[in-house]
């Protein structure tokens, strides 16, 4: 499983999994519908899904244009308000065959808010998971919808439940800022200072922070309306 990383926007991410004996190719919050075409071409792949996480325009915004543009497209997503969906998904149904695809049901950021958890059987590469606006480098999106509680469900009860190592990409670019604010909230937490420095590094040399993992151990969840821990988390 190939997973190309898309930065969009002022600091979004899309993403493109790509099945590479078949050559057929899944998107995760296409909002620009442009530019992921852009690269199906160059990647000389067919785009045969969307996964949305939610509703929102800058995850969700580009589904009916690629709908239109690709007869036949499937459009995944947990929520009714989600621009041209096709398949309403449940949580724990998995999707596809040689790429598989769990979806997890993580409310808190919106109330239909899901994480798709990717993985090929027999693979050696480490599974994935698009974890939207649930799950960022160093914190987790704001609560528009859902409840502290339903965040740190999903956080603490859904999440941690995935293998170790799954490799996390976010839907957003906030790692400096919410490492910012974790240590606001403990200034002698070093596992934070640590990450900081790294995202620093990291943003300096041109490239977005996440969706790469630092060289360093798991760093305690963060959000920008408290703070949640979990430390069998790698983000």
């Amino acid at each position: 499983m190939k997973v190309k990383v898309i930065p969009v926007l002022e600091d979004n991410y899309m993403y493109l999994l790509i099945e590479e004996r078949s050559r057929d190719a899944v998107a995760v919050d296409a909002a620009v519908p442009k530019r992921l075409l852009d690269i199906v071409r160059r990647e000389a792949v067919e785009l045969r899904a969307l996964l949305t996480t939610h509703h929102h325009w800058d995850h969700a915004r580009g589904n009916e244009e690629l709908a239109r543009l690709c007869p036949g497209l499937r459009v995944f997503g947990a929520d009714e308000r989600i621009g041209g969906l096709t398949h309403p998904v449940t949580h724990g149904q998995e999707l596809f065959g040689s790429i598989r695809v769990r979806c997890l049901r993580t409310p808190g950021h919106t109330s239909g808010h899901v994480c798709y958890f990717a993985w090929e059987d027999e693979s050696p590469d480490a599974p994935a998971l698009f974890s939207g606006d649930a799950l960022l480098v160093g914190g987790c999106g704001r609560l528009c919808e859902g409840s502290a509680e339903q965040m740190l469900s999903s956080l603490t009860g859904v999440l941690p439940a995935l293998p170790r190592d799954t490799k996390v990409f976010c839907g957003h670019e906030c790692t400096v800022r919410n490492l910012k604010f974790a240590l606001k909230v403990e200034p002698d937490n070093e596992a934070a200072k640590q990450k900081l420095a790294w995202a620093k590094v990291s943003g300096s040399a041109g490239a977005r922070a996440a969706p790469r993992l630092p060289p360093h151990g798991p760093c305690r969840v963060r959000s920008h309306f408290g703070k949640y821990e979990k430390k069998d988390l790698k983000v």
